[in-house]
């Protein structure tokens, strides 16, 4: 379906809004000649000298497309070993048994979040050095909604609370367990010694 054509009075009430307007610049085209208007969306006006050049929408957009889901961020996953290099060896082969474990499977980001604060904070004033956080993997599921949404909402806030306060304090390091200890469902956290 075509547009449809102006009459004769809708043209000349165009002409008489465009000359009691003035123009930005001098070298804009002048819009009161309706030959001039882009006659299909994709054409753009493009006047001398307004220092706009014209684009398409989306081409400097990121081709590559994501990496895997990880627990921990870029800058997380990127920290630095706090722990003493040995030990943290042993841990990354699951060679260090943990002294305590938590499994917050199924739970709700506000229920999960007062029972890890608790049971870290009950760890750490018994001392123990070495604790298993199990997150689960999350459901690998198709998201078909507007913003898409990553499986595994406990797995990527964990590392997060444990490094925000109270907890900071107390947390020297948060790893991926090894897969003995359930892999990329579970965070082995390493404590501070009490002074």
């Amino acid at each position: 379906m075509s547009p449809r054509k102006l009459r004769p009075d809708e043209l000349d009430l165009w002409k008489k809004v465009a000359r009691t307007t003035d123009r930005v610049h001098e070298k804009m085209p002048d819009l009161t000649d309706l030959s001039q208007i882009p006659k299909q969306i994709g054409e753009t006006l493009n006047p001398v000298g307004t220092g706009i050049r014209p684009f398409n929408l989306g081409q400097n957009a990121n081709s590559k497309k994501p990496g895997p889901l990880l627990g921990l961020n870029g800058a997380q996953a990127k920290a630095p070993i706090n722990m003493d290099k040995k030990a943290y060896d042993r841990l990354k082969r699951g060679k260090l048994a943990p002294q305590g474990r938590i499994d917050l499977h199924g739970m709700t980001l506000n229920q999960a979040q007062p029972k890890l604060t608790a049971f870290i904070m009950s760890a750490f004033a018994k001392d123990h050095r070495l604790v298993l956080v199990i997150t689960g993997k999350g459901k690998q599921k198709e998201d078909f909604g507007p913003i898409p949404e990553r499986p595994g909402v406990l797995r990527r806030n964990v590392p997060h609370w444990l490094q925000t306060p109270p907890l900071a304090q107390m947390v020297l390091q948060v790893t991926e367990a090894h897969g003995r200890h359930g892999g990329g469902g579970a965070y082995y956290v390493y404590l501070r010694r009490r002074r």
